[in-house]
């Protein structure tokens, strides 16, 4: 069938609203308190309504506005009709992972990554085989930036959220350990204040900073360190350890596979340093993204 437009000239799709409503309602007033519009606003609709159709629509009876029969059989054909475009224009698509072929892009920094993927990935392959990840580097600080101009779907980061469109959902909370090579150091473990402050560091900052809080809580114990390297990439910090003398602070997700695979050393940090919460970020535009939401769930369900 071919739509001839000049039909729907006089045709406005909130006037079919109002008048569903009406049927409904059988009253003004009650309508318009439904349509969240004033009575004479829908008093106006009505009397369009009226003139479009050529009929009265709705007769007064007592307290109530009884429906033609024009309007009676207006409403059986029109509603299946409203419900369904309501259902074609505000209803999520339902999102299948088997079947499903997409591509969703994630920001986070390297030790996310290395904290999170390989955790993930094997449940995702089984669960979504169609579903690709493309991961791009990012950092706390330009996440939202990133997010806003559509460069990423979803961020996981130790970001706050920082704007209105801004959605976030927390994963975890993940406290700090040390580390250092034993064939390098030789310290009592746990680390004391002091053999802690005493050790050179290395030191992972996004802007090229030279210190962090933990400096700023030393300071607070009357204690000082020195940090003997910097680098934006904690994915050096576990070979540069096995061959030079030094401690690195990092996320505790880390430390099972850095111990594991590079024979590193564990410690709890002897201060108390609070912990780092890991979360989603994504921008409201997604919510109704399918594979999107699906993946944010499948994250939560495994990690939160």
């Amino acid at each position: 069938m071919t739509i001839k437009e000049n039909d729907f000239r006089k045709i406005d799709l909130n006037l079919l609203i109002a008048f569903a409503v009406l049927f409904r309602e059988q009253s003004v007033s009650l309508a318009a308190d439904k349509l969240h519009l004033g009575q004479p606003a829908v008093s106006g609709a009505l009397s369009r309504l009226r003139e479009m159709f050529d009929d009265p629509l709705f007769v007064r009876s007592g307290h109530r506005m009884q429906p033609t029969a024009r309007a009676q059989a207006l409403h059986a054909e029109l509603m299946p009709l409203l419900e369904q475009l309501q259902s074609a224009l505000f209803q999520q698509a339902e999102f299948h992972p088997q079947q499903a072929n997409a591509t969703v892009t994630l920001g986070m920094t390297d030790w996310v990554e290395m904290w999170l993927m390989p955790q993930l990935i094997p449940a995702l392959r089984d669960a979504a085989p169609g579903l690709r990840l493309n991961v791009v580097a990012s950092d706390p600080f330009t996440d939202a930036q990133r997010l806003e101009g559509g460069e990423l779907d979803m961020a996981i980061s130790v970001a706050q959220a920082s704007a209105r469109w801004q959605e976030r959902e927390a994963l975890t909370q993940m406290p700090f350990v040390t580390l250092w090579h034993p064939e390098q150091i030789t310290l009592n473990n746990p680390l004391s204040l002091e053999s802690y402050a005493a050790q050179p560091h290395l030191l992972v900052t996004y802007r090229e900073a030279s210190s962090s809080q933990i400096d700023t809580l030393l300071a607070k114990q009357g204690q000082r360190r020195t940090v003997c390297y910097t680098t934006p990439h904690f994915a050096a910090l576990p070979g540069l350890l096995r061959q030079m003398p030094a401690l690195a602070t990092v996320p505790a997700g880390l430390s099972a596979s850095w111990q594991r695979n590079w024979g590193l050393t564990a410690s709890p940090v002897p201060l108390e340093v609070p912990p780092i919460e890991v979360a989603m970020l994504w921008h409201q535009r997604h919510n109704s993204d399918p594979a999107l939401m699906w993946l944010r769930e499948f994250i939560r369900q495994r990690f939160g």
